[in-house]
């Protein structure tokens, strides 16, 4: 079963999804747009790739503020779930993405990825923590 991890932002959305077994998580893309609002085609992209990857189920990154508050961004996002949910027909689960876009930056700074290409890859390594912290939580909740 793949798991499709996503990071909602004002104009782009990382992509990550699982390995078939669910235990890795693989960047895929970054969807880009123009306006925030304007979401036709990311959402028509998304379903192209659940198709593509036989994906079941959606992750979907949920900004909170560090006091744990929900704030402007994470509405958005969980209102962008919805609209997933009813137009893939999938579970969109909600994963705490607290700290994944320092934790990409710092990924990428580490393996030396020039700052110009930075943006081109961070959202996707976002998209890919968020998913890798579903997957090995649902991996620890199976054995213990």
């Amino acid at each position: 079963m793949r798991i499709m991890g996503l990071d909602y932002g004002s104009r782009t959305v990382g992509v990550a999804v699982s390995d078939p077994l669910g235990i890795t998580a693989q960047a895929v893309e970054t969807i880009c747009r123009k306006d925030e609002n304007k979401l036709r085609k990311t959402c028509a992209r998304i379903e192209e790739l659940v198709a593509e990857y036989e994906v079941e189920k959606i992750v979907l990154g949920l900004p909170k503020h560090m006091n744990n508050d929900i704030g402007d961004r994470a509405e958005k996002s969980m209102q962008f779930g919805e609209m997933i949910g009813r137009r893939t027909g999938l579970e969109v689960v909600m994963w705490d993405e607290r700290l994944t876009t320092v934790s990409a930056e710092r990924t990428l700074i580490e393996n030396k990825v020039r700052r110009e290409d930075r943006k081109k890859y961070i959202d996707q390594i976002a998209a890919v923590f968020i998913l890798q912290g579903y997957l090995d939580s649902a991996h620890l909740n199976k054995e213990g």
